[in-house]
């Protein structure tokens, strides 16, 4: 196994899925280099998952995504790594990147929703969106919303949806926080 060079730190296994989908669209295979993606089971772990990940791999650099409204949990994290001025410099500068609700709806507005039900139709889960769509306390939701939610309603579907949408993804088309993750990652402009 190579030596790791940079550990990515990401909230749960669907924004694993999509980092290694990623990776995929600059023609980088996770498996054979020096880059891991580290799910931390949730944002609440981040401090735990990273203390551990740097014992581990002392000389590697960190990044990740994080959703906006959890920022506290990475500042906390970075700081309980000695990460210096961890609560006073923005985020970015230390190579994490926010998401403004989750990825998922990062990727829904990129690629629009008509694309996203075209995903959930090759899926085999057009029909099950329909009935969702139908119930009574979501008629009222725009479709974007109604797919963000439905994506979330179990993790298997979140995780497979993940892959599939940054793969459908055109790389002009990046949402802002993949745009800067692979311009640190992959050397992508």
């Amino acid at each position: 196994m190579p030596d790791i060079h940079t550990l990515v730190l990401v909230e749960g296994e669907s924004d694993a899925a999509a980092v290694r989908a990623l990776a995929g669209l600059f023609g980088c295979d996770l498996e054979q280099g020096p880059i891991r993606i580290c799910p931390a089971g949730g944002v609440t772990n981040f401090s735990q998952t990273l203390l551990a990940l740097t014992r581990t791999h002392p000389r590697a650099s960190v990044c990740g995504l994080y959703d906006i409204a959890e920022e506290r949990h990475v500042r906390r994290a970075l700081a309980n790594a000695t990460v210096p001025n961890a609560d006073h410099d923005s985020l970015e500068s230390f190579g994490f990147f926010a998401c403004v609700a989750d990825l998922e709806d990062e990727l829904i507005r990129a690629l629009g929703s008509e694309a996203v039900q075209q995903v959930l139709e090759a899926q085999g889960e057009l029909a099950s969106f329909r009935r969702f769509q139908a119930m009574p306390h979501h008629r009222l939701t725009p479709v974007d919303q109604q797919l963000r939610r439905f994506l979330g309603t179990r993790a298997t579907r979140k995780i497979r949806s993940a892959r599939c949408l940054v793969e459908r993804l055109d790389l002009d088309r990046l949402p802002p926080p993949l745009t800067q993750l692979a311009a640190r990652l992959f050397d992508a402009a």
